[in-house]
């Protein structure tokens, strides 16, 4: 045996040896960890951690709930328990407390509707070990939707670049592209939605110099380039028609209060698509000269088009921010719609500006049809730059409004119901102010929402250095497959469907509608 051979042997079984004794000792030192619990520990009291997760509902399907211990101390070592299945044991050296994923989801499937438990154990610098109070959080009994599509941005307010519309499988961390700008020279994406949370469905807005504006509609595969560009954007339930806004939309800055930068809808009015005959439309009930309506949504039976809608209080339309814009304030309402026969009837006002005393934005109806959440803000139609902007919830059956109980100091808005209606996920300024992040709250049956938590992310640091903005956030029943490469080809190619775009936000034409007030319900 030569004597290089020999020396590959010898280092082979010492390797061996070496992987063999950490196994022994890693084992040993876990099954320490786990009896520290068990035994009498010094009362540390109460521990900071971030992000906040404790005292909050969490999907039973969620994504584990990692963390950073804040306190100072030479070891971390945390306890995931609940009434059944083996609690989860993690220690760390810096306190970033990572939950391994199989277990995580173990675990909360046995014990869904029970309380979940942290205890934190922390080693002081003289060696002892001391145990924090328990933090306790939820298991709620529904899940959340497995993936939610958002688009992320560079809070840059007067440029577009570097945009992409993203999806994130909430049950891990895995995040993937659906598309990005720079695949045509740096475009802008914006206002993608979905067909009753099917990721098969899709419409995708573009605006591109060289490429055209348009609106990508994405049925199975299939990829569809309309020759016009869609605004905010809602797919009727049974996939025939797409409603959307069509906006003369102006960015500006000002001194009147901290956040200097705003957004004003000069003029706007509501268009639909009709999928199957490539037709765009209106109706005088969508496009009164005298008012501004803007951002659409169907009810879950597509028996009423809920939207924002308010007086046009300028005539110059050059004037930048127009006169009495502070003074703009926005009802929300609804029209209904046959779509068999393609005919509106009267439209009705839901929630009163003036009764509100705010202006209220982006409605939304829960998938049964009682609940509308809606943001209110204090004047205007861009709610995510005012730190006034709140959620409020319209029991549809009682009439009743109140503020949501997960809204905050910072702007909270643009909120998407799972498809079980028993969660909504929101964009939130908290804590800084300065860039959206996604929050989950809970909606029990009488429409009461539990405290928030920010969308976990692998690492527990992830916030502090993430620079960009989540926006338009939507849930679906799964993750988007489509090939990019044909997506980009597309957005790029010249060939489109030609439709009779709507060149200018109301046509001056459109008789003025009849109003029926909703009154009370």
């Amino acid at each position: 045996m030569t004597t290089r051979r020999t020396g590959a042997i010898l280092a082979a079984g010492l390797t061996a040896c070496w992987v063999v004794t950490w196994l022994c000792l890693a084992g040993c030192d876990r099954q320490g960890e786990t009896a520290l619990f068990d035994g009498p520990m010094a009362d540390a009291g109460p521990v900071a951690i971030s992000p906040d997760y404790q005292q909050v509902t969490i999907p039973p399907n969620i994504a584990p709930l990692n963390f950073k211990v804040l306190d100072p101390a030479r070891r971390y070592v945390l306890k995931v328990l609940a009434n059944q299945g083996r609690p989860i044991v993690v220690s760390s050296r810096t306190g970033s407390m990572r939950i391994p994923v199989k277990a995580w989801h173990a675990l909360l499937a046995q014990n869904k509707g029970q309380t979940l438990s942290f205890e934190i154990a922390l080693q002081r610098k003289d060696g002892s070990w001391c145990r924090c109070s328990p933090l306790t959080n939820t298991i709620g009994e529904q899940p959340i939707d497995r993936t939610i599509a958002y688009r992320l941005l560079r809070p840059q307010y007067n440029y577009f670049k570097n945009i992409g519309v993203y999806q994130r499988d909430l049950e891990g961390f895995r995040e993937s592209l659906i598309l990005h700008g720079r695949s045509f020279k740096e475009g802008c994406l914006n206002c993608h939605a979905f067909a009753n949370h099917d990721p098969n469905r899709m419409a995708l807005s573009i605006r591109s110099a060289p490429y055209g504006n348009s609106c990508i509609c994405i049925e199975d595969g299939r990829m569809t380039k309309i020759g016009t560009k869609f605004g905010h954007t809602t797919w009727h339930p049974s996939g025939k028609v797409i409603a959307y806004s069509v906006f003369d939309v102006r960015m500006f800055f000002h001194t009147a209060r901290p956040e200097v930068h705003d957004v004003v809808e000069m003029d706007s009015m509501l268009a639909y698509y009709q999928v199957d005959q490539h037709k765009v439309k209106t109706a005088p009930v969508l496009a009164d000269p005298a008012r501004l309506e803007t951002q659409p949504s169907w009810g879950p039976d597509g028996k009423y088009l809920y939207f924002a809608s308010a007086p046009k209080l300028w005539t110059d339309m050059k004037r930048l921010p127009p006169d009495q814009y502070a003074e703009l304030k926005y009802d929300i309402q609804r029209v209904p719609y046959d779509v068999n026969t393609d005919t509106w009837g009267a439209i009705e006002t839901v929630v009163s500006s003036s009764q509100m005393g705010k202006s209220c934005l982006l409605p939304r109806v829960s998938p049964n049809g009682r609940f509308l959440v809606f943001s209110a803000c204090d004047y205007g139609c861009f709610a995510i730059y005012q730190p006034s902007a709140d959620l409020y919830l319209k029991d549809l059956q009682t009439g009743d409004i109140r503020p949501l109980e997960c809204n905050s100091n910072m702007a909270d808005t643009w909120h998407t119901w799972s498809m079980n209606g028993r969660w909504i996920v929101f964009s939130s300024k908290r804590p800084t102010g300065q860039f959206t992040r996604l929050y989950v709250s809970c909606i029990d049956e009488n429409g009461r929402a539990s405290k928030p938590f920010v969308l976990p992310q692998e690492d527990p640091e992830f916030y502090d250095s993430f620079l960009y903005a989540y926006n338009v956030p939507e849930l679906i029943n799964g993750p988007v497959q489509l090939n990019r490469r044909h997506l980009i080809d597309v957005v790029r190619s010249p060939a489109a469907i030609k439709v009779d775009a709507l060149t200018q936000a109301t046509p001056a034409a459109s008789p003025k509608p009849q109003y029926e007030p909703l009154g009370q319900r």
